[in-house]
């Protein structure tokens, strides 16, 4: 590849006057493999720019990006199932430098500046930060392992995970070009937000952005799918076309969620829908004459149809079993099962399509079960020449093409690989209807410490503001203003037997500013606190009380 070359292979030793930050575009200090069956580590020995032992090489090739230079680790195995390889760059954090870290998917309310902690797992990237200046330090969007940090005393680990499932991956004569490294030095004077936007524009060089802000809303939560109906969805959408400002060609989607399909836990096949949704077409050509844009919640990867117990994955952790059928995007037929899928619910009219569950339905697991390992070992997609991550990828790659022009969300979908995939992604796990500590724990933490990944990897949307009655309106209309003026997606979750003349207002000028473009917003207090409650938006300081008295 033009401008490629080894990367420097100058290291340490003996005494310095002042220990060296570590640089993972330099050449690592230890290259180490994993593999299938095999006990203990592999430690490759370095030959020139090539790590080597046994069958396996790993390359470390520097290129140049148009963010600077970036580091290509190249891999090849034709007789080891690889399962991990470790690279690790000596140097060393002065004291008081802190860390934050992302997630592997959706973040939990755990997301948080903190000091130096060796064993603490930073998937995709991290920010390390003192004195005003944050660097960054992560792997491109797109990556063909699962890969995560550690920063310690003595340097920082990149761990890239290129298991097949919970087993090692068999790539056979080709190489695998597992991640490329992305390292930003900060500049004097940034803040450490502008640092973290500018380092994720630098990880991310081909988003797909809305064209114009994304708004509306989404009847989860005060239906969570149960007592809905075409006619309350419709119901949802007048309300909505009420709400919103008139005479704006941005109009709002209204999203139906899980609830429409016959089959229970949103499993397909779509063409199975509930006797109280007997058209979807329809439907959507009712929501858009009432001035709403239609749109969709599906989960792809899980079906009741016979047909597909072929295509089943093996047992993993909480993946559903019996007749719920977790499908294998490793097999071809089963791929092309669920782009049909996609593609017929674009042909209903739906103009946003939400998908949903498969980081779950792959992995047997939540984002916050996985640490090190992602799933229960001992098993293995059908096709075993590919990554975990190059499946996953797979998958999106399909649901992107087979939407069309639709819109996409990706909710419990990993952002790191949906980067450019989506237009919008569920930064967050579930706020609530029901409990106003869990939107502020999931909702508050994930908006404030994903900011910088909005309008730079996607739209991000931090969930919705519910609106029922048991959350008390001075604490929703709190999150509500917040996510209406931070420049991110607002969807609202309204009951419309509750909302009543003392919201409308608040709703109305919410749904207004929500459909305009703002800069993003700022938590100032987010290197102090996991809920930011210091917020800079339109050039104004804001503040917030989370923990009112309810």
């Amino acid at each position: 590849m033009a401008g490629a070359s080894a990367l420097s292979g100058q290291q340490s030793s003996g005494r310095s006057a002042a220990p060296s930050l570590p640089d993972p575009l330099r050449a690592p200090n230890s290259v180490t493999a994993f593999g299938e069956g095999r006990q203990g580590a592999i430690r490759l020995t370095r030959s020139g720019d090539k790590w080597q032992g046994d069958d396996i090489e790993v390359v470390a090739e520097l290129r140049s990006g148009k963010s600077g230079q970036q580091a290509a680790i190249l891999v090849t195995a034709p007789k080891t199932r690889l399962t991990r390889i470790q690279l690790r760059w000596h140097g060393s954090f002065p004291a008081g430098w802190r860390f934050l870290g992302d997630h592997w998917e959706r973040s939990y309310g755990d997301l948080e500046w903190r000091g130096l902690a060796g064993e603490r797992s930073m998937p995709w990237y991290f920010l390390a930060s003192s004195g005003g200046v944050t660097n960054g330090y992560g792997v491109r969007t797109g990556a063909a392992s699962i890969c995560y940090w550690q920063a310690d005393g003595g340097g920082v680990t990149l761990w890239l995970d290129v298991s097949n499932g919970g087993a090692g991956v068999e790539l056979g004569d080709r190489r695998l070009e597992a991640a490329t490294v992305v390292v930003r030095k900060g500049q004097t004077g940034e803040t450490p937000l502008g640092a973290a936007r500018a380092f994720c524009r630098a990880m991310c060089d081909k988003p797909i952005l809305p064209a114009k802000p994304l708004y509306g809303s989404n009847n989860w939560y005060y239906a969570y799918g149960r007592n809905t109906s075409a006619e309350a969805s419709l119901k949802d959408a007048a309300l909505m076309a009420e709400l919103a400002p008139p005479n704006v060609d941005n109009r709002p989607f209204v999203v139906i969620d899980m609830g429409w399909g016959a089959a229970r836990d949103g499993a397909g096949p779509v063409s199975q829908t509930s006797k109280t949704y007997p058209d979807m077409p329809r439907l959507a050509r009712q929501m858009k004459d009432l001035g709403v844009r239609p749109g969709i919640w599906t989960r792809p990867t899980l079906t009741t149809e016979k047909q597909a117990e072929s295509w089943r994955l093996p047992p993993a952790g909480g993946r559903p079993k019996g007749d719920l059928i977790t499908l294998d995007p490793s097999i071809p037929e089963a791929l092309a099962y669920m782009a049909e899928s996609i593609a017929a619910i674009r042909g209903w009219g739906y103009e946003l399509i939400k998908h949903d569950y498969s980081t779950f339905d792959l992995t047997g697991r939540w984002g916050f079960e996985m640490g090190p390992d992602l799933t229960d070992r001992g098993w293995h997609f059908q096709n075993r020449g590919k990554t975990t991550a190059e499946i996953i990828l797979g998958l999106y790659r399909t649901i992107r093409q087979s939407a069309g022009d639709a819109m996409l969300i990706g909710c419990n979908t990993i952002g790191h690989l949906a980067a450019g995939l989506v237009e919008a992604q569920r930064i967050g796990d579930d706020t609530s209807g029901r409990e106003w500590s869990r939107t502020r724990k999931m909702g508050v933490n994930t908006l404030a410490f994903r900011m910088a990944q909005h309008n730079t990897f996607f739209a991000a949307d931090a969930d919705c503001v519910p609106v029922t009655r048991e959350i008390p309106w001075n604490l929703t209309l709190q999150w509500l203003d917040l996510v209406a003026r931070s420049g991110t997606a607002l969807f609202v979750s309204a009951d419309p037997a509750v909302v009543a003349a003392e919201q409308k207002p608040a709703l109305k000028a919410a749904l207004a500013a929500a459909a305009r473009t703002h800069e993003p917003g700022v938590p100032l207090d987010w290197m102090d606190t996991t809920t930011p409650a210091r917020w800079r938006l339109d050039g104004k300081i804001v503040r917030y009380d989370w923990y009112e008295e309810d």
